[in-house]
């Protein structure tokens, strides 16, 4: 007799959805990549609206007075839109405040504590497929262009400035291993990124906290140092062959950095430094707690420059810190219009619960931080403008972001950036007329035409 066995098929259950919303820095969006990266794992899918989601994330950024005002406003839209909401990021050390103001939140964690968030997720959206569903592994989670990446090489910092809470938030220094570091670099480009973006609190720092230890790479042993990263780094290339672009940024001006530009004008590095100088007066660098070399350093930014003539320097200032005088302010406008840097960004002073600068005398009126922000941006914008006509009839690198849809005539336009500008932070190179065929993440020769304070317009040459 013969005897058959119906089997039936399996049902996976629908897979439970995340919706996530990400603020702050690029630290923080880099940190939202390796949440999303772990829950997918775990076999949770992605929603795309607030209302898709089983639980939404909310990474809060801390930093600033108006920073935890717009996340707790981002809290707030994102209980009106699903209700069921866990808070991470750096304002989630402050759990009574976020509590205070949204009282149905469902969990609070604080920054890179991701084993904290995965949890609160399981325990408030328990996932409903096992992991390893896929049989092919998946890459990770990026919530950049495909073209470009950030590279987070440590975490924290050992600094104690006056107008900063990032230890408190963060911690100490904790620095990556070098080949762990250059493992993600390395799986990165080979995944499309031809651009990479170097991020710590303290890049400059890096491997200090593990007295640069030596690890094995490709065969040989590489300190955790900022020169051996770089150099390494300058060494990757593209599954086509060709070499990524590789950017600093949070670079602290210690005597080490001196020996990164030549790598630079060997084509290693992208020529490009991200410097936050904060201020140029001895006297508020002092009371910031902030080293006072602003002389030397004009000296070595003159150096840089006859090493690596295209290197383009970016810092960031703030104007108005408690016992800023129109004496100290006109000293910083001087100090700029001898360092000539490529892109400037101002803040004015703003103060943050539990840094020290809050205990200072000679607050700064508002109107006056106000004053000083306008003259600080006509100064900076004057010597922009400058440096951007001085580079029209010249023929740069571009990467392209974005491409246009075809105009009346089909005409297509194109936005890049030249390898002085960051996403994001710095200006765009706009191209006329591109090929069809042009793609997000190509690297094009573009001829410079025309400039403005911020921005190039171009052709491919």
């Amino acid at each position: 007799m013969n005897t058959s066995t119906t089997i039936a098929p399996t049902v996976l259950a629908e897979q439970k959805k995340i919706g996530m919303v990400s603020l702050g820095c690029p630290k923080a969006l880099v940190d939202s990549e390796r949440i999303l990266t772990r829950l997918r794992a775990d076999g949770y899918a992605f929603a795309e609206d607030y209302a898709g989601a089983d639980v939404v994330l909310v990474n809060t950024c801390g930093f600033l007075d108006s920073a935890k005002e717009e996340s707790l406003a981002a809290i707030g839209e994102a209980i009106a839109e699903n209700g069921r909401v866990i808070v991470t990021g750096c304002m989630g050390e402050e759990a009574d405040a976020i509590r205070a103001a949204h009282p149905q939140v469902l969990a609070i964690t604080g920054a890179h504590q991701y084993e904290q968030v995965v949890e609160a997720v399981h325990t408030h959206a328990p996932p409903s497929q096992g992991p390893f569903i896929d049989l092919i592994p998946q890459p990770d989670i990026k919530l950049t262009p495909r073209h470009y990446s950030y590279l987070k090489i440590s975490e924290g910092c050992n600094h104690s400035c006056a107008f900063c809470i990032i230890p408190d938030l963060r911690g100490k220094l904790a620095s990556r291993r070098i080949d762990a570091c250059l493992r993600e670099a390395e799986k990165l480009v080979a995944a499309g990124t031809r651009e990479l973006l170097i991020i710590s609190q303290d890049t400059s720092a890096y491997g200090v906290d593990i007295r640069h230890e030596t690890r094995q790479w490709k065969g040989r042993e590489v300190r955790a140092h900022m020169t051996d990263l770089a150099r390494e780094l300058g060494g990757l290339r593209t599954p086509e062959g060709h070499a990524p672009w590789v950017r600093l940024h949070y670079v602290y001006p210690y005597p080490h950095v001196d020996h990164v530009i030549p790598l630079m004008a060997e084509g290693l590095l992208t020529p490009y430094l991200d410097i936050p100088f904060q201020h140029a007066s001895p006297k508020v660098l002092k009371l910031m707690r902030r080293p006072a070399n602003e002389a030397k350093v004009l000296e070595r930014l003159k150096s840089w420059r006859a090493i690596c003539p295209d290197i383009a320097i970016r810092s960031s200032f703030v104007v108005g810190f408690p016992g800023e005088t129109e004496a100290d302010f006109q000293y910083l406008l001087d100090w700029l219009e001898e360092a000539q840097l490529d892109r400037v960004g101002a803040f004015r002073f703003e103060p943050v619960e539990g840094a020290a600068a809050n205990a200072l005398p000679d607050q700064v009126p508002e109107a006056i931080k106000e004053e000083r922000y306008a003259r600080i941006m006509e100064v900076t914008e004057r010597i922009s403008a400058a440096k951007l006509t001085a580079k029209i009839g010249r023929t740069l690198p571009v990467i392209i972001d974005e491409i246009g849809e075809p105009d009346e005539d089909g005409d297509i336009g194109a936005t890049g950036r030249s390898q002085a500008d960051a996403p994001e932070i710095d200006g765009a190179v706009y191209l006329r007329n591109v090929p069809e065929t042009l793609a997000p993440g190509d690297i094009v020769e573009a001829t410079i035409e025309d400039a403005d304070a911020h921005d190039l317009f171009g052709v491919i040459a």
